[in-house]
């Protein structure tokens, strides 16, 4: 039984090119040097002492860098193409990232965030691209989740080494280690991927066929987009307000919280790739796991108003994983599927642009209302925000629905 069980598991990895594994590898290499970002808001606030507003609007600035490196990211991609793309964003931010550690001043670091996000997030777009230059299309959600797998192997290995990190040599030995690992990642990538600049998988049916309609008129796209919008900022409370919540109302180590976290990427190492393989083949539509995906997270959230037993943590955290297997590689797909040919870039820029606007907010808006009202304020607020995404994903459903008529 157990040995058809894993065969089952080892099945859905079958069928990919060496480039889409050669992305995958890079992408684990990455995510797991990328230590900063789940420590961010707690190395603002208890090494270099800043108010709640102020670590608010630092978290403000990385949102809009990310925002402008994404919308950058996917123009330069269909204008140049994503290898170079890919190749200048992780090299420079590598960089940056040594620099990013030796400035302490308040605005200091909303510029230095702003810059470093911008360059760092010119790189998701492009490897979106990407994926659908090396990747088949029957494959594209499979590739899109197997790299989602190498993310969230990367965030579990991340964290807790970066809890490790800050016990034994500071906040510092992050930085080095982040812009480390974004240089090795992009070394090892073009040394072992060949530039191409079309996918041989495109355009057989119909190879002279180009579509130009607009994304801006493109109604279920945007509101989908509000939707994923919720998505990243009930998601993006892990990285900016939980780490300080298990810190003053469970008294919870740095470990402790990369542990939590490392709990969520290995849940998602082991389930997503067969979850995703079982919807597929099943043919169900992806716009409903997306809104299921949705109210997995809002209820994540209100489970958080039970703050007198630490185990709700750990409940919350299986909700919260549910709901971001659900809702994001089948976002990834769904955006990218909007995506006339030659448009790819501009599509997935808008894309990941909303998950930018998401950090933006779920920093702001939950820094601004603990400050106010406190954390159960917070969790209450977002929960209902969780709702209010699963209607938007019914309206999507109905106008995708009427166009397939």
């Amino acid at each position: 039984m157990l040995k058809i069980a894993f065969q089952k598991y080892i099945d859905n990895f079958k069928g990919f090119s060496r480039e889409i594994w050669i992305l995958t590898l890079i992408t684990f290499i990455n995510r797991a040097g990328t230590m900063v970002l789940p420590f961010l808001s707690k190395y603002l606030k208890e090494d270099l002492h800043f108010t709640y507003s102020q670590v608010g609007w630092i978290m403000v600035c990385f949102g809009c860098g990310s925002m402008l490196g994404s919308w950058l990211g996917g123009k330069l991609s269909d204008k140049i193409g994503f290898y170079r793309i890919m190749i200048f964003s992780l090299f420079v931010s590598g960089l940056l990232f040594f620099i990013l550690q030796y400035i302490k001043s308040f605005y200091g670091l909303c510029l230095g965030m702003f810059c470093i996000m911008v360059i760092a997030d010119m790189f998701r777009p492009a490897m979106f691209v990407s994926l659908g230059a090396y990747a088949k299309p029957e494959n594209r959600t499979r590739s899109l989740t197997l790299v989602r797998l190498a993310i969230n192997l990367g965030f579990a290995a991340g964290p807790a080494l970066g809890g490790l990190i800050i016990m034994n040599k500071g906040y510092q030995g992050l930085f080095w280690a982040d812009g480390g690992t974004c240089i090795t990642a992009i070394i090892v990538f073009a040394l072992l991927v060949k530039e191409k600049k079309k996918s041989k998988f495109i355009d057989k049916k119909e190879p002279n066929i180009v579509l130009n309609h607009s994304v801006f008129k493109d109604k279920p796209f945007w509101i989908f987009l509000g939707s994923c919008v919720i998505t990243g900022i009930l998601f993006f409370q892990l990285f900016t307000t939980m780490p300080l919540y298990h810190k003053e109302q469970f008294n919870l180590t740095e470990f402790q919280t990369g542990l939590l976290l490392t709990l969520n990427g290995l849940m998602i190492f082991f389930l997503e790739m067969p979850i995703v393989g079982y919807i597929e083949r099943n043919k169900i539509n992806k716009v409903k796991i997306i809104n299921l995906g949705c109210l997995a997270m809002a209820i994540s959230m209100f489970l958080m108003l039970l703050n007198f037993w630490v185990g709700i943590l750990v409940i919350m955290m299986l909700f919260m994983t549910f709901g971001e297997m659900f809702a994001f590689p089948f976002s990834n797909s769904f955006a990218m599927s909007r995506a006339p040919k030659g448009h790819e870039g501009r599509y997935m820029a808008i894309f990941t642009m909303s998950f930018s606007m998401a950090h933006i907010l779920s920093a702001k808006v939950g820094m601004g209302i603990i400050a106010t009202f406190g954390y159960q304020a917070n969790w209450l607020f977002m929960g209902i925000l969780g709702l209010i995404g699963v209607l938007l994903g019914v309206w999507v459903f109905k106008l995708v629905a009427i166009e397939n008529k």
